[in-house]
């Protein structure tokens, strides 16, 4: 069996979480339009008859702003040092900038192949994709560039097939029905987390962190209570809302979900706390898994 490691890399907002959600045919990662939606390194596992492939979701590679930032930027380039081929994912729809200058230099110091995943091409014209290919090439000596539609799931095929040709016999690293790999508590926390980025302007998401305090089981239900940390007051009022409507409505939107992840009903009790700056607080940033114990004694 062919099996290996293939990290997603590449700036915000250019649709890791859409894509790896559709090689594995399951949403393992949230997604919203908002940049740095994904804060952790997510593992998603493809099996098939003859390979088993570990896909890691990285957060987007950008310029930091706050504590948060520069840990979410150590776990992308943490998660890509151990991988077997590195996917980098460009939005083809964006002219090339400084952001994406950046990556290539940090991918020429990784010294693995590199493929150069032209994503949204479902968005361009062939003359577009053609002299989009052409400037790209020049840029890197990529091992293989792809251009794809992680939306319509366009070549996800031919990407899959040639990757394969990359890796190397091994072991099944995980059960063949086994598509994630992280504690059921995350994810319940991002779903919460999703929605909230779905539903809320643009002063809320980035200060928006979801912690799943407790979860017990009486006769009828499974009881979340999960607690929602902001930085401002005024974001506690926008996430409450007006007569509690838009808590509500968070709550609705992820309980549905839960159940149906679950397969059980789900009471959930979603509470809002403010937390001042806690972006730049190490500590806080570590009790919510932002900065992983390894990285701290680095």
């Amino acid at each position: 069996m062919k099996s290996g490691f293939v990290a997603l890399i590449g700036r915000p907002n250019a649709g890791k979480s859409t894509l790896l959600n559709a090689l594995v045919q399951q949403k393992v990662a949230i997604i919203s339009p908002k940049p740095q939606t994904t804060r952790n390194s997510i593992r998603a596992i493809r099996t098939d008859d003859d390979s088993q492939i570990i896909f890691v979701d990285t957060p987007g590679i950008h310029k930091p702003k706050h504590e948060l930032g520069t840990q979410m930027n150590k776990e992308a380039y943490s998660a890509a040092a151990g991988v077997d081929l590195i996917y980098y994912l460009v939005d083809g729809s964006v002219p090339f900038g400084s952001g994406d200058e950046f990556v290539l230099n940090t991918l020429r110091q990784m010294h693995l192949p590199v493929y150069l995943i032209l994503n949204k091409i479902d968005l361009l014209e062939k003359e577009q994709l053609i002299e989009l290919l052409l400037q790209w090439q020049k840029r890197m000596d990529f091992k293989e560039i792809i251009p794809i539609s992680a939306k319509t799931q366009n070549n996800l095929d031919q990407l899959i097939e040639v990757t394969k040709n990359d890796l190397t016999d091994g072991v099944q690293y995980y059960p063949a029905d086994q598509v994630c790999d992280y504690p059921e508590q995350f994810i319940m926390a991002e779903i919460i987390r999703e929605k909230v980025l779905m539903l809320t302007e643009e002063e809320v998401p980035h200060s928006v962190a979801v912690v799943i305090e407790r979860i017990r089981k009486n006769r009828e239900h499974l009881i979340i209570h999960a607690m929602i940390l902001v930085e401002r007051d005024s974001q506690k009022g926008i996430i409450i809302g007006k007569q509690g409507r838009m808590i509500k409505q968070i709550g609705m939107l992820a309980r549905e979900e839960l159940q149906g992840l679950l397969g059980e009903p789900i009471f959930l009790e979603l509470f809002v706390r403010v937390e001042k700056d806690w972006r730049n607080k190490r500590a806080k940033l570590q009790q919510l898994g932002y900065i992983q114990t390894e990285l701290e004694d680095e």
